[in-house]
């Protein structure tokens, strides 16, 4: 069982949550808040796997709760606001849903937090090295890219590209630079703000550029250290 928190100041709006996550066979209710202070004391006291959540919220908003969290559960945001979208998903959220919620929604949502649930568990209870590959999110889908098919990411304001050797396509996923770092083995190097480079798919260097096959990718000064790497 996932064991989730529903966070929301306006009581029907927090029932409804309630009662659509009663009906979700793999989600348990440990508790219902009204607001983030409440939900931050339950979230130390009770291990919690996911929370859904407000935005507009007296005291602290939504996403500053989430930001505020040192261990992160899965989060769903349920809102009526949608120009808070891309913020929610810099924050690496499972789903950002808008009110008022159909149940078929509602249960596609839950369906991804379980997904990835499974796949953290799996991680965590595994012998064997670390994975060589990870799963993001691309559309509705958990899309699997392995680490050794990255030639580079890009980083585009709100999201990043994923450039993948077997693929003309990149991967268009809403995630940090910092996050999809963390992630990448250590043959993957940031060149720059905006790109990070896999070291084994690099042809040609130059003073203030690197080279994967004919694209050309620039070297920010904070980072020419990896071409003096590179070389030596």
């Amino acid at each position: 069982m996932i064991k989730c928190l529903a966070i929301d100041d306006e009581p029907l709006a927090l029932q409804l949550l309630a009662d659509n996550i009663s009906r979700i066979p793999f989600l348990e209710l440990v508790a219902s808040c009204d607001d983030a202070f409440a939900a931050n004391k339950m979230i130390q006291e009770q291990s919690i796997d996911l929370i859904f959540i407000d935005i507009q919220m007296p005291g602290i908003t939504g996403l500053q709760f989430i930001q505020s969290l040192v261990k992160k559960p899965m989060v769903i945001i349920v809102t009526a606001y949608k120009q808070y979208a891309l913020d929610g998903f810099a924050l690496d959220v499972v789903d950002y849903l808008m009110k008022p919620v159909s149940l078929d929604r509602f249960m596609k949502a839950c369906n991804k937090a379980k997904d990835l649930y499974e796949l953290k568990q799996s991680a965590e209870h595994t012998n064997l090295p670390k994975q060589d590959y990870m799963f993001v999110n691309v559309g509705y889908s958990l899309m699997k890219i392995n680490f050794s098919e990255i030639t580079y990411v890009e980083g585009l304001k709100d999201y990043i590209q994923i450039h993948i050797s077997s693929s003309p396509k990149a991967a268009v996923v809403r995630m940090s630079m910092k996050n999809v770092e963390d992630q990448l083995p250590i043959y993957f190097e940031r060149i720059h703000k905006s790109f990070i480079v896999n070291i084994n798919k690099v042809t040609a260097i130059r003073k203030n550029a690197l080279f994967i096959a004919d694209k050309e990718l620039p070297v920010s000064d904070s980072y020419k250290q990896v071409i003096e790497k590179l070389i030596k």
